[in-house]
């Protein structure tokens, strides 16, 4: 079933804040193998005109990926998510994310396209800061994968 183009430049609401912890980010950085110090030692962060530990560029994407989750849920939407797949991601910062940082994401979505009996999503969320601030935003592409044709004549 094709997705509901209607939904293309809808808006959800922000979500709750989402504070960010030296620990997460610490783990997160041993996780994908960056020993950068900026990411774990704060003086090292500081030399470099941070006010704590940033966190790596790509760290953003659990809370931009859960917020992306609220906006594919929606039933009317029409996505059957067991046929998901992530299909891209990219980011772009107007700062680094840092320890002790309280983000909220408002997720909109850009388009909704058919290509080769698959469904692609687009997502954009921006995160703000509990200033109001923008931080980053980032774009999310989810392939819904078309059901098999043999499946179907089953």
């Amino acid at each position: 079933m094709a997705l509901d183009q209607s939904f293309v430049g809808r808006s959800h609401p922000p979500t709750d804040p989402y504070e960010v912890g030296r620990e997460k980010i610490r783990e997160f950085a041993e996780a994908i193998g960056d020993a950068n110090p900026a990411y774990t030692d704060p003086e090292a962060a500081k030399e470099l005109g941070h006010p704590d530990v940033i966190a790596p560029p790509t760290f953003v994407f659990a809370i931009t990926y859960k917020a992306a989750g609220q906006v594919v849920q929606d039933p009317q939407l029409g996505l059957d998510y067991s046929r998901v797949v992530h299909g891209d991601q990219k980011f772009t910062y107007t700062r680094p994310v840092r320890a002790g940082d309280r983000l909220s994401v408002t997720s909109t979505i850009e388009s909704i396209k058919s290509l080769a009996g698959n469904d692609v999503l687009d997502i954009r969320g921006e995160v703000h800061d509990e200033a109001g601030e923008h931080v980053v935003t980032a774009w999310t592409k989810l392939v819904a994968r078309g059901a098999d044709e043999e499946a179907g004549r089953a």
